[in-house]
């Protein structure tokens, strides 16, 4: 059997008290599990410790596969295993690795000196490591460690893992699990529970069709783990098929939103040139209703007619501008001529400069005019379309 422990377990207090400890440590002592999962961890290994008193959490240091070393939580004991009949110990030590609990923790079978793996083993390596269906599918965070050690027990119970190393028995039939009756009492009345180790039983023989609906039941379990695990992985490439189409989606709502803004402000923007048409589109029917009948008037061809006579300025403002443009231009063409002729030597250099400045001065005075002569004249063309529209809408029936 499994001896107990040499120290006696720590109670739920201290085992509290213990973790809370290391797992409030900080530095480089502290233990590498993130700080979201550490209250996770605490409440796993409270309840196991809770519902299996013979695993006990400590600290220890692991060493992974290529050789780094790390100090992580464990559970160090024996997880029951009914079998035949008869519950029996099972010592195993579960590692808490540091991305528990979002992925599960190691588990290994730590046979003592006269025990021995056997081999093969559906669940458990030469080396002890422990590999059943709870862990591949683990799930966070409803996998926990309880569960773990009922299916641990289950999976055993209808294989165990180990058997006692025989060092001179004659027999050459390995032995099984099991233990006379006088034998298990004496367990129990030492209170320690019953253990296959050490204990040799005949081997008995089971019936035929026991041993077909086992294997068969065990064969469609296999077969429906198999589908479990390739339905998961249909629908979870499924799932990324949807996401990806739903990020796609998503993308071109915002193109299409983009596109709509862009669209309004384009259409405020023609509301606004049309506003502009529309207004100058008054203003030159104005004119023409105006200056409708006044070739009429002149008695003369189209030939005959000066046009100094045909055109004359509405107001002072309009006569302003038309001095202040011909001055302007005017000018342009005698500073464009003084060009031409400082380049074909007619003129001298420092008489052209004089000129050009006296010119430049004169032009800038004619164009500063002019802008003050356009900005009333805009003014009037506001407050005068202001009127009309004020007068049409009170002649409106």
């Amino acid at each position: 059997m499994v001896q107990p422990p040499s120290t006696p377990p720590l109670d739920p207090q201290q085992i509290q008290q213990f973790l809370s400890s290391v797992l409030s440590q900080r530095g480089p002592s502290s233990l590498p599990y993130t700080e979201d999962t550490k209250w996770l961890i605490r409440q796993h290994l409270l309840s196991l410790a809770s519902h299996y008193h013979s695993l006990q959490p400590k600290t220890a240091t692991f060493t992974h596969n290529d050789g780094r070393t790390v100090n992580l939580l464990q559970a160090d004991g024996t997880i029951p295993m009914p079998f035949q009949g008869v519950t029996y110990n099972i010592p195993v030590i579960i590692w808490l690795i540091e991305s528990y609990p979002r992925y599960p923790p190691v588990v290994y079978v730590n046979p003592t000196r006269d025990m021995i793996i056997k081999r093969p083993h559906p669940h458990v390596s030469p080396s002890g490591l422990v590999s059943i269906p709870y862990l591949q599918n683990w799930i966070y965070p409803s996998s926990n460690l309880v569960d773990l050690i009922a299916n641990l027990g289950s999976a055993f119970s209808h294989d165990p893992p180990l058997y006692s190393q025989r060092r001179s028995n004659p027999n050459p039939n390995p032995p099984t699990y099991g233990q006379p009756q006088p034998q298990r009492v004496a367990a129990a009345a030492s209170g320690y529970p019953p253990s296959p180790y050490g204990r040799v039983q005949p081997p008995r023989t089971e019936d035929a069709a026991v041993v077909y609906k086992r294997n068969a039941a065990n064969k469609l379990v296999e077969m429906v783990h198999g589908d479990i695990i390739k339905m998961t992985k249909e629908r979870e490439a499924e799932m990324e098929g949807l996401f990806s189409a739903q990020a796609v989606l998503r993308r071109r709502e915002e193109e299409i939103n983009k596109g709509l803004k862009e669209m309004q402000d384009e259409k405020e923007a023609l509301e606004q040139k049309l506003q502009v048409v529309l207004m100058s589109t008054d203003v030159l029917d104005g004119w023409v209703r105006n200056n409708e009948g006044k070739t009429k008037n002149l008695g003369k061809t189209i030939e005959d007619v000066d046009v100094d006579e045909v055109f004359h300025c509405a107001d002072t403002l309009s006569e302003q501008m038309l001095d202040c443009t011909a001055a302007d231009l005017a000018i342009e063409d005698t500073i464009y001529s003084l060009d031409k002729a400082v380049q074909e030597g007619a003129v001298p250099f420092d008489q052209y400069l004089r000129n050009v400045r006296l010119l430049s001065r004169e032009q800038f005075f004619h164009r500063a005019t002019a802008a003050k002569v356009r900005a009333a004249q805009m003014q009037d063309q506001v407050a005068s379309m202001a009127a009309r529209a004020q007068c049409s809408l009170y002649s409106a029936p």
